[in-house]
């Protein structure tokens, strides 16, 4: 007699078949789950070999070095001036980078296109385009530009004095001679009419007042010509369309209001220029002596505030107390809220008819400004003896 007991018999047909049925469709729902998932990571890691494929290839073909166990150092030379199409041609043809229009338009994208630098490097194969770039970027310690910075109220002998002593140019008669007559310059269609104006060849420098002041970069090998031109220019820009408008409602030409704006530049400090501005135009209104002390320092080099009878007296076309009217030229390189105040003087002070203005206290430049002359005289009384006590703490 068989004792083996088949399990199995204890269920019938059906109840096995519904057994096998949901052992089947736990094992598929898993498999549905696991089967987009293994599909997904099994095409990622096909495009990851795809992407790293390629990019080793376009690594090697165009950033990496071009020969990685070349370290020998090849002379490169940026000159001023070069464009980065210029810059990537000569890299390409020295052998130092793969290609060249891949270089330029990366070169762009990273913003290394305008600040790469003209200069001697040393360069070599195992570099790669990026580290060739930012060595072009540094300069080879030897720059070829610098900044200069001309300040408002400098006269053309001040600015001959900072060149000469910031070592660009040798000498200050060489940067003083080109502006003395401004012949070279008469391209320049202002400075052309200063050379044609009446009583031009007595001006100590016909480019007084042109000399636009700035920060300005320029070329370390720039000759004194080329500086002068550089700040020419700048007059140019500063000088709008505009003010050429509003001068002739004035009735005065480019070269009075650069006179203007340069006396104005001297007398006073920016928040005191159309009150000022609008004193010399009162003045000028009622045909009166300007008075301005500063065109008779310009002309004689005094330094004092308080200035002696020997001092007004002298005879020049500069001097606004012995002739009426503007002085000869411009006493210095205004800037551009002085000649803009030259042109919108106050109109409040216009109104109420101001026509003087003395120093209030010299080391602030503070100004006190009087209607009548009895008022003018008494504000003299009462600051001159700070004017004196200033030159004496000058050693003037």
């Amino acid at each position: 007699m068989n004792d083996y007991h088949d399990p199995h018999e204890e269920y019938s047909a059906e109840e096995l078949h519904q057994e096998r049925k949901y052992g089947l469709y736990w094992y598929s729902w898993l498999w549905h789950i696991l089967r987009p998932v293994a599909l997904f990571l099994c095409v990622l890691v096909v495009v990851i070999g795809i992407i790293m494929a390629g990019w080793n290839w376009i690594d090697r073909s165009f950033f990496a070095p071009v020969d990685a166990q070349d370290a020998t150092p090849i002379a490169f030379t940026v000159s001023s001036g070069q464009s980065l199409t210029r810059v990537a041609n000569n890299l390409e043809s020295a052998g130092l980078i793969h290609n060249r229009t891949v270089f330029k338009y990366y070169a762009d994208f990273l913003g290394y296109g305008q600040k790469i630098q003209a200069g001697d490097y040393q360069v070599s194969k195992n570099m790669s385009m990026h580290q060739i770039m930012d060595l072009l970027t540094t300069g080879d310690g030897n720059p070829i530009t610098r900044n200069i910075t001309v300040i408002p109220g400098w006269t053309v002998a001040d600015i001959a004095a900072y060149l000469k002593n910031q070592g660009i140019i040798r000498t200050e008669e060489e940067f003083l001679s080109l502006c003395r007559d401004g012949r070279a310059f008469s391209a320049y269609y202002y400075i052309n009419d200063v050379i044609n104006t009446q009583n031009a060849s007595q001006r100590l420098y016909a480019l007084e007042g042109y000399l636009a002041p700035d920060t300005y970069e320029i070329y370390t090998d720039a000759t004194a010509q080329d500086i002068v031109k550089k700040l020419l220019s700048q007059t140019e820009a500063v000088y709008q369309d505009s003010y050429h408008e509003r001068a002739q409602q004035l009735g005065l030409t480019m070269d009075q209001v650069i006179t203007l704006a340069s006396m104005i530049e001297k007398e006073a400090k920016a928040h005191d220029f159309a009150k000022v501005s609008a004193i010399f135009h009162n003045r000028l209104e009622k045909n009166m002596t300007l008075g301005s002390d500063v065109t008779v320092k310009y002309v004689s080099g005094v330094k004092r505030m308080s200035l002696t009878n020997d001092d007004l007296n002298v005879n020049s076309l500069y001097n606004t107390y012995r002739y009426k009217g503007l002085p000869l030229g411009p006493i210095c390189s205004p800037s551009g809220d002085a000649i803009h105040a030259a042109l919108y003087p106050d109109e409040q002070f216009l109104s109420e008819d101001y026509l003087y203005f003395c120093s209030k206290d010299p080391n602030t430049g503070e100004l006190h400004f009087s209607r009548t002359l009895e008022e003018h005289n008494q504000a003299v009384s009462i600051y001159a003896p700070l004017w004196q006590a200033y030159d004496r703490e000058q050693g003037l």
